[in-house]
């Protein structure tokens, strides 16, 4: 006998809807898409494909394991707890504490409920994530622009007439900041009506192949080349703002500084292919600019994020359909009150700005290895490996070896958790129920779906009760955790006016609440106070709906709502905040800047996402290789064959060399995530490869986010001799 059943996948950000089959002992027999899904409508790429392998990883860890020494014991899950109790206790001052969030916690219920919660008991600040390694620009470039740090404007990617990307590859990362499952199908769309695609990259990458054009830029200068652009509007007379904004004035003196003829110099660019840009944007019917993690984790991530919205803005593109516009995620209600800021207290070592909560994972290492009071003594991990993840990972993996007491919440024994002494592990996949509470608020298109565990639990917890009692550890208290977030929201629901349930009363909403278990109820509040929600009166959406409707709703196309959004003081877009137009002053003082001879960028996998899925055997090999990949110019003047040394003011790899014209002279590109030498996980450890974090510098960051800089790192390239047969 077997069953079918469906559910979101929950490996990248693209959502996409999947129909499984299981046999009668809960084993995946077969994964395809969903084609009733009405926003994935079948997609599928080779990473949902392999969730059943990836589920069931016989590498993937069953019990609680606890170090001691060199030696690790399987434990019950009661002592387990008591162990991380322990070690709590002997932590005297909560300033020593500090936690690390992977990349998965915005791919879990479990994470986006409940890892707030447990960082508020444990009473810290040094708060570190991947987030600093990725995406922190475009927070902080939006919450100083629109107010809030989650307002993200994502391309209206169904409508637009044109569409100007930058340092994405959506064709191998399926998206990031912007969830639009099949985006290749959609950029097809995009120029099978009749619209115009231009990628920007360093690399000829698959999107940028798929393109009507594609530009080479010099990695980690985009934000000139926008400037470019911008000052192109200006001079002619171009821009034309749909809505009253703040700094108008400000944007138009600051991009004097950066003519076309000036920024091809520092680009690569010429200038008449960055004045075509700016005319072509200006004279679409509509149009979007969309960036990412190429720009992102650059020296001058944050205003080439700033830039991004400045031209979406200065073409009237901004919150209208087919341009940039503002996705409305069923779970969205309240707001922040207070005006957004940046620095709201700072690192210990090297002070360091806070933003969105957090510190750089940049000055992790600083923090755990400088005596001194708040020195980081004890590190809790929730499915992070940081290791090959944040700069100069040997020098982390390091500072590891020197913690009083680390705890880790993993599926695997990895390059992080091996210096845990007690590691967590969550269940299966498909024994968690699945929300997007994160990635639909970048949605292309508004939908909801919620996928409820497939299988039951076995002995150990969910995820949510792992997280849930680690903060009642660290708080000292007992008792529902859920039960007492729900009250709280409930209270300030009921006592906010024109809220759908003001001066309702909480006992009798909190009744009438349903779901299996807390994370189901918290859902079910969040959707009924949404926007399309029963207790909104705008809809009747809740818990209930979406299970009676198990291939997701569909909730519109995406509809102006600036207003809406906007929390700035002002009430208006800033279009020139302050601590970003003191940034273009450091921007504009290395315009000038002789570029290195050689720098090493990123790449993406379409069988890959960071270092976590390199244990399942369909999704290593193949194009899925951690090569070396460089131009054949390049190859000549250095004389390379077989392998290369890459060396940076950091570290040295030795790596196989993958020739191709894809890549700029001058660039070369390693895949992030690898270097799994002598790891526990078997596949992995076969298809090791090099960490190209032994090559970045946690001292260089993105001043105004703190974000670490993975592209443009200048490094030297020389042969090593070893010639590898193909």
């Amino acid at each position: 006998m077997t069953s079918t059943v469906h559910r979101t996948c929950p490996l990248c950000e693209a959502v996409c809807g999947l129909t499984l089959t299981l046999d009668d002992g809960g084993h995946v027999t077969s994964v395809r898409g969903d084609k009733d899904d009405p926003f994935s409508k079948g997609f599928i790429c080779p990473k949902g494909a392999s969730l059943g392998r990836l589920d069931e990883d016989p590498d993937r860890l069953r019990k609680p394991l606890i170090r001691e020494g060199e030696l690790w014991r399987e434990v019950g899950w009661d002592e387990a707890f008591e162990a991380v109790r322990a070690g709590l206790e002997r932590v005297a001052d909560r300033r020593s504490i500090a936690v690390y969030l992977g990349n998965p916690n915005a791919h879990t219920m479990a994470g986006a409920l409940y890892a707030t919660p447990l960082i508020k008991a444990l009473g810290t600040r040094n708060v570190f994530s991947a987030s600093t390694a990725d995406q922190m620009p475009k927070h902080v470039a939006s919450g100083l622009m629109f107010g809030h740090p989650l307002a993200i404007p994502v391309p209206d990617l169904d409508r637009t007439d044109y569409l100007l990307m930058l340092g994405a590859n959506p064709l191998e990362s399926n998206g990031s900041l912007c969830t639009a499952p099949d985006f290749p199908g959609r950029l097809k769309a995009l120029r099978g009506r009749g619209g115009r695609l231009v990628v920007v990259d360093p690399r000829r990458t698959r999107t940028a192949a798929l393109a009507d054009e594609h530009v080479f830029v010099r990695p980690g200068t985009d934000a000139y080349l926008l400037f470019g652009i911008v000052h192109t509007l200006f001079a002619e007379d171009l821009a034309r703002p749909a809505h009253e904004v703040n700094g108008l004035d400000e944007v138009r003196e600051a991009a004097k500084h950066f003519p076309p003829e000036a920024v091809a110099r520092r680009t690569g660019v010429p200038a008449e292919t960055i004045t075509r840009l700016a005319r072509e944007l200006a004279a679409a019917p509509t149009a979007a600019v969309y960036a990412r993690i190429g720009t992102c984790t650059a020296e001058f991530g944050t205003l080439a994020q700033w830039l991004v919205d400045v031209l979406n803005v200065l073409t009237g593109n901004l919150d209208r359909p087919g341009g940039a516009m503002f996705p409305k995620p069923a779970t969205e209600f309240g707001g922040r009150r207070r005006p957004y800021a940046v620095g709201r207290w700072k690192s210990r070592v090297r002070g360091l700005p806070e933003a969105n909560g957090e510190l750089p994972v940049a000055t992790l290492a600083d923090e755990i290895e400088t005596p001194g009071e708040g020195q980081v003594r004890f590190l809790l991990t929730i499915a992070g490996n940081p290791v090959l993840s944040a700069p100069h990972g040997a020098r982390l993996d390091a500072a590891f070896r020197e913690l009083d007491f680390m705890v880790s919440v993993d599926p695997y024994l990895n390059e992080t958790t091996k210096h845990a002494n007690v590691i967590l592990p969550p269940p299966r996949v498909l024994q968690s129920g699945h929300y997007d509470f994160a990635l639909l608020g970048f949605a292309v298109r508004n939908y909801a779906r919620y996928s409820p565990p497939l299988l039951p639990l076995d002995e150990r917890p969910s995820e949510a009760q792992i997280l849930a009692r680690l903060a009642m550890i660290a708080s000292g208290l007992e008792g529902d955790l859920d039960a007492f977030v729900i009250d709280e929201l409930l209270r300030k629901a009921t006592e906010t006016p024109g809220s759908g349930v003001e001066g309702r009363e909480v006992a009798e909403l909190r009744d009438l609440l349903e779901g299996e278990t807390g994370g189901e109820r918290r859902l079910d509040l969040m959707l009924r106070l949404g926007p399309y929600g029963e207790w909104a009166g705008k809809g009747d959406l809740s818990l209930r709906k979406l299970l009676d409707h198990p291939h997701g709703l569909d909730l519109g196309a995406l509809e102006p709502r600036l207003g809406e959004v906007l929390k700035t003081a002002s009430g208006l877009v800033e279009l020139a905040p302050p601590q970003l137009m003191e940034d273009v002053e450091r921007l504009r003082g290395k315009l000038e800047e002789e570029p290195p001879e050689i720098v090493l960028i990123g790449r993406r996998h379409l069988r890959s996402n960071n270092s976590w899925m390199h244990n399942v055997g369909p999704l290593v090999g193949g194009s899925n290789r951690c090569t070396l990949q460089i131009h054949p110019s390049d190859v000549a003047r250095l004389g390379l064959a077989g392998e290369a040394v890459v060396r940076s003011a950091k570290g040295q790899v030795t790596v196989p060399v993958e020739v191709t014209d894809t890549i700029m002279p001058g660039v070369v590109s390693l895949p992030h995530g690898w270097g799994h030498a002598g790891s526990a996980q078997n596949v992995a450890a076969e298809h090791a490869g090099v960490s190209v974090n032994t090559l970045t510098d946690e001292t260089t960051i993105d001043v105004p986010s703190g974000n670490a800089v993975f592209n443009g790192v200048p490094v030297t390239i020389s042969p090593t001799g070893v010639i590898i047969a193909h």
